[in-house]
């Protein structure tokens, strides 16, 4: 959890036994985040009910992880930025608590001696509801003690993607000043980096730190990301983001949001944000106590999100047993005589969007696991037939190819096999790895051509495959067996690779998500380790190769290949119902809502 509550408390802002209502400080993720996870981190914990206060996100182990691995990233730059600029580099001491951390960065930018044009390690003072800090500040103008500072920060994903128009400047010369337009990068938009860089200018404006600011020219906050070569400059007085805006506009317009939600809680003032479902719920370490409020409530965004949820409550229709009843063919009621603004708000769902709603309701109410959209599901079929799944470790890299290969004799044992290496990542062993998983597939293409036989290659949710395909075959270029780009592009287009996940959802509604794990049961799937998820298998993996400075633990790998060979079986086994009568079982849209 990353409650403000907590790191007030710390930093000694009013005693944690007070009558009088802390001040509510956001950090930057607050602008990012759903608007009742904000209400839920600032209600006073004893008005919540017993229980329902998560605990720490560090006792996540997912969590945990990349937060170790990104502190592990920031410490390397910054020494690699002590080594690059010398005296033009300084840190700013380690304290304990925000506020003396905010205290030191004073002191070190009001020393007149200081020479530094880059000062790391960077807490802002508290204000106007903001607290947070920036990996580092970077003189505006360099060797002008009253220029001011533009923030700068260091994260732990990729910041660009090939391209061009990106404008960098060297890691030796971190500065807008010398940044030009890349010819090899284009910017890789993330939204929480962007508003990070606003929130942190806006602090720097309110402490008078910032530049002097002049109409029409630029607000630059700088990014470094996972490959560290460079940073990447982001004007956030530029319009043209959403709405036309600029980054700052946008992050002005979130933070007085999200700041008026959070003040209205801390004060027992009528909440201004309610429970509703959405994607970001899965992952909300207050997901139970949403989801016991909502079930509480039987709440219509259990079943139907985001608009959809909000056009029907429009018409009145506010829980899952009242969608449940609706005749689709009746359609829906109009919006509340005495409410002119649900008439706009409440342009709910017509026609076929209607039935699936109601259908959904009605398997919600029934645990019906899946709803057939379509009278037979359809997936292409071959002669030779492979199943594949990769494993990979955050934005590091792809440890392990996995593979199922079944149907005809192409001269190959059949059955599962890895291609994996047990270097811990990054590593260059990762491209022999790759390699060989693109040779023995190039192979199988060819037996399969020399025979006049059908491949197909099946995977479920391309987009993480079809990521590390694109990204080894740029990173390892040049490695034995590594393909050039354009021909694994060729391989991602053609009718060769097929994605489970757009057939899943083509054929089917499913009240309770698409994963791979969520519906490969329904086909008679069940993974041996009852652990099995992506998060899990991180950890794994840190203990399988000893990444956190244990022994390598020989039985973790033994359990990621249990894993990843599941995993293609799970696709095995799913495809092959879609393509039987026994798909047949699964109610039909048409017999939930006759």
């Amino acid at each position: 959890m990353s409650t403000t509550t907590e790191r007030e408390a710390d930093d000694g802002c009013v005693p944690a036994s007070s009558a009088v209502p802390r001040p509510v400080l956001l950090d930057a993720a607050a602008t990012t985040r759903c608007r009742r996870r904000v209400h839920l981190e600032h209600v006073p914990p004893e008005d919540l009910p017993p229980g329902s206060v998560p605990t720490d996100e560090d006792a996540d182990p997912g969590v945990a992880m990349r937060r170790a691995d990104a502190a592990a990233h920031r410490a390397t730059l910054a020494a690699r930025w002590a080594e690059l600029l010398g005296s033009r580099w300084v840190s700013v001491p380690p304290t304990s608590g925000s506020r003396a951390r905010a205290a030191a960065t004073r002191e070190v930018l009001a020393d007149p001696d200081l020479r530094a044009d880059l000062v790391g390690a960077a807490e802002l003072p508290a204000a106007e509801g903001r607290r947070g800090g920036a990996e580092a500040l970077v003189r505006a103008g360099p060797g002008d003690p009253a220029s001011g500072w533009w923030p700068l920060i260091v994260v732990r994903h990729r910041v660009t993607d090939p391209g061009e128009g990106a404008l960098t400047s060297p890691l030796a010369q971190p500065h807008p000043a010398a940044a030009r337009p890349d010819e090899s990068r284009r910017v890789r938009t993330v939204t929480r980096d962007v508003l990070r860089l606003a929130h942190l200018h806006r602090m720097l404006r309110a402490a008078g730190l910032a530049p002097p600011e002049r109409p029409g020219e630029p607000v630059w906050g700088g990014v470094v990301g996972l490959d560290a070569d460079v940073v990447v400059w982001i004007d956030l007085a530029a319009s043209g983001g959403s709405g036309g805006r600029s980054a700052l506009e946008t992050y002005d317009r979130r933070h007085a949001d999200r700041l008026a939600v959070a003040e209205a809680a801390r004060r027992r003032a009528p909440a201004l944000a309610e429970p509703s479902r959405i994607t970001e719920c899965r992952r909300c370490p207050w997901w139970p106590t949403c989801e016991a409020a909502l079930r509480g409530t039987d709440d219509v965004s259990l079943v139907v999100r985001g608009d959809a949820a909000l056009q029907l409550r429009g018409r009145g229709i506010t829980t899952v047993r009242e969608l449940a009843a609706l005749d689709p063919a009746v359609g829906l009621p109009g919006p509340p005589a005495d409410d002119p603004e649900a008439a706009d708000a409440s342009a709910a769902p017509e026609g076929p969007d209607l039935v699936e709603a109601v259908a959904l309701a009605r398997a919600w109410r029934g645990d019906v696991p899946l709803v057939r959209r379509v009278a037979r599901p359809t997936v292409a079929r071959g002669d030779v037939e492979l199943d594949v799944d990769m494993e990979s470790l955050g934005e590091d890299g792809a440890y392990l190819w996995g593979v199922l290969l079944t149907g005809a004799d192409i001269g190959l044992e059949h059955g599962y096999r890895a291609f994996a290496t047990w270097d811990p990542l990054p590593t260059r062993d990762e491209g022999r790895s790759f390699g060989e998983f693109w040779t023995w597939l190039s192979d199988v293409r060819a037996r399969c051509a020399e025979r006049g036989l059908v491949l197909r290659a099946y995977c479920y949710n391309e987009q993480a495959e079809n990521r590390w395909l694109r990204a080894s075959a740029e990173r390892f270029a040049g490695m034995p067996g590594v393909p050039p780009a354009a021909e694994v592009e060729e391989f991602i287009a053609s009718d060769v690779w097929i994605d489970l996940f757009p057939v899943v959802s083509e054929a089917f509604l499913c009240p309770h998500g698409k994963g791979l794990k969520r519906v490969a049961p329904s086909a008679g799937f069940a993974w041996h380790d009852p652990e099995a998820g992506g998060e899990n298998s991180m950890r794994w993996y840190r203990d399988a190769v000893g990444l956190d400075g244990g022994e390598a633990d020989p039985a973790q790998r033994e359990r990621l290949l249990v894993y990843n060979a599941d995993d293609v079986r799970a696709t095995w086994t799913l495809r092959t119902w879609l393509t039987s009568d026994r798909v047949l079982e699964v109610p039909h849209l048409a017999d939930l809502t006759a």
